[in-house]
């Protein structure tokens, strides 16, 4: 499982100029919240800022590494 710090460093790296904070919800290493700021997100709409971290991560997804990620955009 990724810990908090890889998912951060994945998500700026992957989508430069982005401010993140991951929070293990319940501090389980399972189920985490990804809060993302960038100004590259521009007028998509939330459906397509949400797919742009989703794309991100989508191998940790697939390989079972990743198990829930909720996402908060902020402007």
């Amino acid at each position: 499982m990724p810990n908090p710090k890889e998912l951060k460093e994945k998500i700026e790296k992957n989508l430069p100029g982005s401010i993140v904070e991951i929070i293990d919800e319940r501090d389980d290493g399972m189920h985490y919240k990804a809060i993302v700021k960038n100004e590259k997100f521009g007028n998509k709409s939330l459906v397509e800022k949400h797919r742009m971290v989703l794309d991100v991560l989508k191998e940790d997804f697939k390989s079972g590494k990743l198990h829930s990620l909720s996402i908060e955009i902020k402007e």
